[in-house]
């Protein structure tokens, strides 16, 4: 999910960074801790505001997983060439006129952890509250990248044809609103379904797909679909696929189904062998799952912080790392050279002017040619190729959607960028 997710409390005056930490507030501590400062899934606690702010580096106690393995291999050192520079780097946030310090964009976006890499060299981390380099942390909807990146690889490998309907490759969606969609527009969000992803509305379908899949606790009297299967079955099409780009995480949900049909793995299994035993991840990584097993595609990956940001500068090396090819160069290629923006902007995303979607990516078409992965809260990879830079952060904002949260995170990294450019390695 990018844009919602399960509920987040809408406080008038929210409890700011530093007054919501995790361990100021002393949530789940304790033996056993007392009740009012229990996290848990049954009761939705574990996505509401400030509680979310542990939990969200807390996934596997909450809620079911499945393990990705780091595989034998060794780790793949990020060097450090920390710098005292960046704290101070101001920008002027989206709407206003005041400018603001990289440091306080960190408490202002309440940051779990963030690191920036240089030409492959971390130049600065962080890490706040609940987090730490050695703990892993929910990604959200960052994961339908890592899944996008995959399918436009087997594109490119002449393993998926992007022009055959979903039909073609799930049978069993022939009679839903997905079923006459080609893989393209499932791929880069252009279908057409009855689904809204607003969590401020207690009805959106994304509270249907949620607890089918089993990510939000159901009620007693819950009668629905049991897994993510099941409730893509009832997807019903709201009008002529292939001509607004609509985000939609049941794209990726049936993205995932379809990849774990034509390469015959399960989805954790599968990113276990095209990334996280390639790409010298220091820890596993784990997928949340449904009843049934299957892996959420849609935002289930949890990981620690450093991983993330490998993953991203295998993406600002081409698909290349450690002198060996991961990705496609046509896939990295047709991922960079973005989606209509005309397409995109019918969506009205007001932070986003001139951006596009593709394969799960959110491509800005700037100078720079800078694109990323994007999840509710502030979750984020952001790859910026002219400035050999990629930002990789955690966060848990009291805010799901990104158009809250961007006013103080895409100038930011634009601000940094430059920076980085101008005052050299």
């Amino acid at each position: 999910m990018t844009d919602t997710t399960a509920p987040t409390s809408l406080l008038a005056e929210p409890l700011n960074a530093a007054a919501s930490d995790p361990n100021l507030l002393g949530w789940m501590q304790g033996a056993p801790p007392p009740p009012e400062l229990q996290v848990r899934f049954d009761d939705g606690g574990m996505y509401s505001f400030p509680k979310l702010r542990w939990a969200y580096s807390n996934i596997r106690r909450l809620v079911p997983t499945t393990n990705v393995s780091r595989g034998d291999g060794p780790v793949s050192v990020l060097p450090r060439a920390d710098r005292d520079d960046i704290d101070a780097v101001r920008f002027t946030p989206i709407g206003r006129t005041e400018t603001m310090t990289w440091a306080q964009s960190l408490d202002a976006n309440y940051t779990d952890g963030i690191v920036v890499l240089h030409r492959g060299r971390i130049v600065h981390e962080r890490y706040f509250g609940a987090l730490a380099s050695h703990r892993a942390h929910i990604a959200w909807s960052v994961t339908k990248s890592f899944f996008g990146t995959i399918a436009a690889s087997l594109v490119a490998e002449g393993r998926l044809d992007p022009n055959a309907p979903v039909s073609d490759y799930l049978p069993e969606l022939a009679g839903s609103g997905l079923g006459n969609a080609l893989v393209r527009q499932v791929l880069d969000m252009t279908s057409s379904i009855h689904y809204s992803e607003d969590y401020t509305n207690p009805d959106a379908e994304i509270w249907q797909h949620g607890r089918a899949g089993s990510i939000l606790s159901r009620p007693a009297d819950y009668a629905g679909p049991q897994s993510f299967y099941d409730y893509l079955r009832t997807l019903r099409q709201a009008g002529p696929h292939g001509e607004a780009f609509a985000y939609k995480t049941v794209n990726t949900d049936v993205l995932g189904w379809i990849l774990r049909r034509v390469t015959g793995v399960p989805l954790g299994e599968l990113l276990r062998q095209r990334f996280w035993s390639q790409i010298g991840a220091e820890q596993d990584a784990d997928l949340m799952v449904d009843s049934t097993g299957t892996e959420f595609a849609g935002g289930g990956l949890n990981c620690c912080l450093r991983d993330l940001a490998r993953f991203g500068e295998l993406m600002r090396n081409d698909g290349v790392v450690n002198h060996r090819r991961l990705v496609p160069a046509a896939a990295i290629a047709d991922i960079r050279g973005g989606a209509d923006p005309a397409h995109f902007a019918q969506a009205g995303y007001v932070t986003l002017p001139g951006w596009s979607y593709r394969n799960m990516w959110w491509v800005s078409h700037n100078e720079h040619g800078a694109y990323c992965a994007r999840g509710i809260h502030g979750q984020g990879i952001y790859i910026d190729p002219t400035a050999e830079m990629v930002i990789a952060r955690f966060a848990s904002h009291h805010i799901a959607g990104n158009m809250g949260i961007d006013p103080t995170t895409l100038p930011a990294y634009h601000a940094l960028a430059r920076h980085l450019i101008n005052s050299g390695s």
